[in-house]
């Protein structure tokens, strides 16, 4: 059952004009709704965001991704138990985790959108990312002191870290890591938990409307969805109300590579556009602005698929460059980052749409052109090639393969 708590409209929202008709009240977005500075809102004096569950998935897929990378301890079990953690299970450094009921698995590939009724795609994409696990313990562990070379995998010196690679060149760790940029963070953002379908389920509007909270909560079920939205970018920020968005330590996923693409003259406004976005979106909720609303997860989708593309874009220029200067093997590291960024392509949004940027066919033709059709995969990728995927890619967004390359 839900509680139902009526309160006037100014005293749930301090950033909402509580006249319509004020025009000294606006916002320049078109509505009399004004942008709070912060990433606050609170009702009756209690803040009404929540989004533990995404910050808890943020840190289990760190811990996830750093266990690729301990050859003394890891086993095949140990990291998949990690990936699809029970509660209650020893599976993570922190007791916080591992007493979660959360885990990264139940959310990857997961979207009422895309995935609700595409479940037989969702199992493939889950059983990529445990492919991910197993090639790393089968084929790298054994032979972690083996120098890697065209169809044997083994380590790589790459400046002054040692890599791990598959036989193809590939880090396993980079992959599991930013493909799950897009199968777990890009996904729930854009195709789940800010979808009209999520957002109004059920009576949700009716509630919203009526300053229906959820039982024991003091948010309403759609306040407290688009919060889950925001959480999966800016979660395990420092100050969650006012995040970093430039390059910094707050996250090791979504918002860091947000603030990189940020870090370009070419895209210097995209983090705070999607800061401002979220912001203006849940302060529309509030003010039962629904179009208002709708419009900011439009700009939300527009500019985090962009970050997925424009990163993809600039590690393989990145990895051109080192390939052009005869350092093969020192173009794996940028190449393994960009396998994880093209695959996250698939859970893209083109705004307006209900359509992803490119389909899973279409990903993985262009991951077939990445790695070659010969088992000797990132060893024999040529120049060329890079610049052919390259453009594929940019083709579908607003903005030139040299502008995407220039990042930092």
């Amino acid at each position: 059952m839900k509680k139902l708590l009526l309160l006037p409209l100014c005293a749930t929202m301090l950033f909402v004009s509580c006249n319509k008709d004020d025009d000294n009240d606006s916002g320049d977005n078109g509505s009399d709704i004004v942008t709070p500075t912060l990433y606050t809102f609170e009702r009756d004096g209690v803040s009404t965001v929540s989004f533990g569950g995404q910050t808890t998935r943020i840190l289990m897929a760190g811990e996830t991704t750093d266990a690729f990378k301990a050859f003394e301890t890891a086993t095949e079990a140990s990291i998949k138990a990690m990936f699809a953690h029970v509660e209650g299970a020893v599976d993570f450094s922190d007791d916080d985790l591992n007493s979660s009921d959360k885990s990264i698995e139940s959310k990857v590939a997961a979207s009422s959108d895309f995935f609700a009724a595409n479940t037989t795609e969702a199992a493939i994409i889950k059983g990529e990312f445990a492919g991910y696990i197993e090639g790393q313990i089968n084929e790298v562990f054994p032979n972690e002191n083996v120098l890697a070379a065209a169809g044997v995998a083994g380590q790589i010196a790459d400046g002054t870290s040692t890599r791990y690679v598959n036989a193809q060149g590939l880090e396993y760790n980079q992959m599991f890591a930013k493909s799950l940029l897009g199968a777990l963070m890009v996904d729930q953002i854009l195709n789940n938990y800010l979808s009209t379908a999520v957002l109004d389920a059920e009576s949700n509007r009716v509630n919203n409307d009526n300053d229906v909270v959820e039982e024991g909560k003091s948010y309403t079920s759609m306040e407290h969805k688009w919060d889950e939205a925001y959480g999966y970018i800016y979660g395990t920020s420092e100050n969650p109300e006012n995040p970093n968005l430039t390059i910094g330590e707050d996250d090791k996923f979504l918002n860091e590579y947000t603030g990189r693409v940020n870090d370009d003259t070419d895209f210097s406004t995209i983090a705070a556009d999607i800061f401002e976005a979220f912001k203006l979106g849940r302060a529309a909720i509030v003010a039962k602005e629904y179009d208002v609303r709708d419009e900011q997860a439009e700009i939300i989708r527009e500019n985090i698929s962009k970050v997925i593309a424009v990163r993809g874009i600039y590690y393989l220029q990145q990895a051109k460059i080192k390939i052009e200067n005869g350092e093969v093997t020192g173009s794996f590291h940028a190449l393994s980052e960009a396998y994880g960024f093209i695959y996250s392509l698939r859970f893209t949004r083109k705004p307006g749409t209900n359509d992803a940027y490119f389909s899973k066919e279409e990903v993985d033709g262009l991951l077939s052109q990445l790695t070659g059709d010969g088992e000797n995969g990132l060893w024999d990728l040529e120049a060329d090639t890079i610049d052919s995927i390259s453009e594929a890619i940019a083709a579908e967004f607003d903005f030139t393969v040299a502008q995407a390359a220039s990042v930092e």
